[in-house]
């Protein structure tokens, strides 16, 4: 992926960039192959002749990519990146030659709204322009192009020491052309820039190469303009080859909000985290009973899902989807999600908001007093039957918990022995009635049998501890029925829950949620095991999807993944803390009765 904060694009490892939406992550795709054919646009940069090997790898510490082939005849050099800049959008790619003489190729198929729009081109100094609608495109080339049959081409050879610059420009079709740019100087200033910004990591431990490329891929992942940060750049990236799992993911999802929160303050982040929380409160702002658990970039509400038939699916995976209409489903989740992030922000000293913090807060205690016992669709989304879900009622309990917290503090007033009682009545009640004494294990939802890697959040949102006795329970029921080939799967399935055919690899975000949880326990090599195998399964630059089969050993899903990288963070900063806290620290012995109602200990203090 290359990006400028406001969109993205990928790139394959032959050089063509496959995808990208203008001027924004929720734009119409201008290159929309990865989801057809070359007829849906692309834009191909490689040798003429077969590459003997392709090595790729990003500048330390930048989103710039560095693609190298080596051929028959000599090595060449593709330098790839999108420069930051505040109303057009500007794509640059430099071929520099490194050994001997390289015969090139360039093919440029431009192709609006998805695939759909054939745009009008036009010759003009130094390259063409191309119009359709709202959008107009300038390329300019340092070689001749041909343009025939809706398809620019070009050849040229690069040899040692020679530098070739190709640039592609964005901008509202009516507004007059802006300033050509000089390319060199583009890649230097936005090395610089994104240079400046990953030296303030705040990692320092043995993973720090993937931390800190995990973080610049978020901040890419960021929409500049308002804080918000979309879940993936791609739509309809299967979840199973052929499948129909295929979602719109350039949206800003509320229930990954506590942990974005959490990996940008481990980090230092800080004006990343404000932006990203004084967004969250702007999108929610509202009745509580209206609450989306996904905006649009700007907070928009409204995300109508269409099915796109033109476009084939990535191998054939239909149907393409634009939009999510899981926008409208209820998610309890979410509420919790909402509140402890604006505690976590309050704890780690963010200054007050510019939007009031407090009366959003107080707006949802008063929903939760009695919306809490209201079955909902969950976290995953399932388009089945609303249930009453385990995951959802724990995090109906973090809501209150943390208004209570705060209340202490004297961030603001509320009757705390009311509120407190609520708190105990939902603990209590998901402790006895989403607990399955036959299973040894919580489960997903009221009397099911059914088992959730969502589960595994308990302990890392203090719901209950790590050593009690029912969290060690769902944790070996989890590496019993969902840990399959060295990873966790999201949840048993069932057709009658989720209400769409089965199909999928397994969730990214679950297994460093194991992995969190075995550093909690003690359990720091089985931990470090985990999260390396995890590391293993990126891609050659270090990116995750959404998902991976382990059996085909791909990555499946939208990509890259905002939550899989988020999780990354996190557990990297859990698992170097507890690591320098106590490197000896034995397995837990647990002694707890199994109906104790057990507070986990503050994080901050362990």
């Amino acid at each position: 992926m290359i990006g400028d904060c406001r969109t993205a694009a990928l790139v394959s490892k032959q050089g063509s960039i496959d995808w990208l939406c203008l001027p924004h992550f929720n734009s119409g795709a201008c290159f929309a192959a990865l989801l057809g054919t070359r007829e849906h646009g692309y834009w191909s940069m490689a040798p003429a002749q077969e590459s003997r090997s392709i090595h790729r790898s990003y500048r330390d510490g930048t989103l710039i990519l560095e693609t190298e082939f080596e051929t028959q005849s000599g090595r060449a050099r593709l330098i790839d990146c999108m420069m930051p800049r505040e109303n057009f959008s500007e794509l640059v790619r430099i071929v520099e030659g490194v050994r001997g003489q390289v015969p090139m190729r360039l093919d440029l198929v431009l192709r609006f709204d998805y695939g759909s729009v054939i745009p009008w081109l036009r010759k003009i100094q130094g390259g063409l322009s191309a119009i359709a609608g709202p959008d107009m495109v300038r390329f300019r080339s340092d070689v001749p192009l041909h343009s025939a049959n809706m398809k620019t081409e070009a050849e040229f050879t690069v040899s040692e020491g020679q530098h070739l610059s190709f640039n592609l420009t964005w901008y509202p079709s009516h507004l007059e052309a802006p300033e050509p740019i000089r390319t060199d100087a583009a890649v230097k200033q936005t090395e610089a820039w994104w240079r400046k910004w990953s030296r303030r990591c705040t990692y320092q431990g043995k993973w720090r190469e993937a931390v800190v490329r995990a973080l610049v891929t978020l901040k890419a992942l960021t929409f500049l303009p308002t804080g918000g940060i979309v879940a993936a750049p791609t739509t309809s990236l299967p979840e199973s080859i052929g499948g129909v799992r295929n979602w719109d993911y350039r949206f800003c999802w509320v229930r990954d909000a506590t942990l974005t929160l959490q990996a940008l303050l481990n980090a230092g982040y800080l004006d990343e985290a404000r932006a990203w929380r004084e967004w969250l409160l702007r999108a929610v702002a509202g009745s509580p009973s209206e609450l989306n658990i996904l905006y649009g970039l700007h907070g928009e509400r409204r995300l109508t899902e269409l099915e796109v038939p033109w476009l084939p699916g990535y191998e054939n995976s239909a149907p393409v989807r634009i939009g999510n209409a899981a926008y409208n489903q209820f998610q309890l989740d979410i509420f919790g999600e909402v509140v402890n992030t604006l505690f976590q922000a309050a704890e780690a000293g963010l200054g007050q908001p510019r939007h009031k913090r407090h009366e959003v807060a107080l707006k949802m205690l008063e929903f939760l007093e009695t919306g809490w016992q209201q079955p909902d669709d969950g976290i995953w989304e399932v388009r089945g039957p609303r249930r009453h879900f385990v995951h959802s009622k724990m995090m109906a309990w973090v809501a209150v918990d943390r208004l209570i917290r705060s209340a202490k503090k004297g961030r603001f007033s509320i009757d705390i022995l009311r509120w407190s009682k609520l708190r105990d009545e939902i603990h209590d009640q998901v402790c006895r009635q989403g607990f399955d004494p036959e299973l040894n294990s919580f489960v997903q939802y009221y009397g099911s049998k059914h088992l959730d890697a969502s589960l595994l959040m308990m302990p890392l949102v203090d719901f209950l501890p790590a050593n009690d006795p029912r969290v060690i329970g769902t944790v070996k029921a989890v590496e019993n029925r969902l840990l399959k080939n060295g990873f966790v799967e999201r949840y048993t399935q069932d057709s009658a829950v989720d209400g769409i055919p089965h199909g999928e690899g397994t969730f990214l975000p679950c297994s460093f949620w194991l992995a969190d949880n075995y550093a909690l326990q003690g359990r720091h090599a089985e931990a470090v095991g985990l999260f390396e195998r995890l590391l293993e399964i990126r891609n050659d630059v270090g990116l995750l999807s959404e998902e991976y089969d382990p059996i085909a050993k791909r990555q499946l899903g939208n990509f890259p993944q905002a939550f899989s990288l988020v999780g990354l963070v996190n557990s990297a900063f859990r698992l170097t803390h507890r690591a320098r806290a106590n490197p000896r620290l034995p397995n837990v012995e647990f002694s707890t009765p199994a109906t104790a109602r057990t507070r986990a200990p503050d994080p901050r203090r362990e």
